[in-house]
């Protein structure tokens, strides 16, 4: 009996019958497992993916994976205790699905979008021995999140991907050009992208990320 994971999650098999490459899915804030997972139809046949939801539920719709707060002013920070816990939920999920799937412990892909890609993100650079890849889309590196540890830890395994909307009206275009940066000074291999869209992804921004995690898997 499989064991169930931490997170309520939907999921997609592989047609590999074992060791195949495992992609987790984190959507953003106010969202839930459903929206990245239309993506599935058009990813490699090879891929097992894992769908996750977020473990806070919003009060007017949809989950998160940690707290956005506002003051007085309309000035946000984030819940970064919570952020914190996520990571760790997200580490017990990875863990618990490669005991039971048949899927490769050493061939493991995170892909984020907003809020999912800031903590997908920050997994990797916490965890760099769990995971290969990331995808992080619409996002940035929350630096207050990072382990205290970043320059001495060995990332020669991880690879990114990461794209943001030059329009973006949420997280702005300034916080992602910073990640190519924190990456580059990590030695880490990468590939940054910019299309001329909002908050989201179009067709040109999916066909290349698809393209990227095809030739990483």
């Amino acid at each position: 009996m499989i064991k169930k994971l931490p997170l309520d999650y939907i999921y997609r098999p592989s047609n590999l019958e074992q060791n195949a490459p495992l992609l987790i899915m984190l959507h953003g804030y106010g969202s839930d497992e459903n929206d990245l997972f239309s993506f599935e139809r058009e990813l490699p046949k090879e891929l097992f993916i894992i769908s996750l939801k977020a473990p806070y539920m919003l009060e007017i719709q949809g989950r998160a994976w940690y707290a956005i707060n506002f003051d007085e002013n309309q000035n946000k920070w984030n819940d970064n205790e919570q952020a914190k816990l996520s990571m760790n939920v997200l580490i017990k999920c990875i863990d618990i699905a490669c005991k039971n799937y048949p899927v490769n412990k050493n061939n493991i892909s995170i892909l984020g979008f907003s809020q999912g890609a800031i903590l997908g993100m920050a997994t990797a650079l916490n965890h760099p021995t769990k995971i290969k890849n990331v995808i992080g889309l619409s996002g940035y590196i929350n630096n207050d999140i990072l382990p205290e540890d970043l320059k001495t830890l060995d990332y020669s395994n991880l690879n990114f991907y990461c794209s943001h909307g030059t329009v973006d009206q949420v997280i702005p275009i300034s916080w992602a050009r910073q990640t190519p940066e924190l990456l580059k000074s990590l030695n880490i291999e990468h590939t940054y992208s910019e299309f001329p869209v909002g908050h989201g992804i179009g067709p040109k921004n999916f066909y290349e990320l698809r393209d990227w995690i095809s030739t990483k898997i």
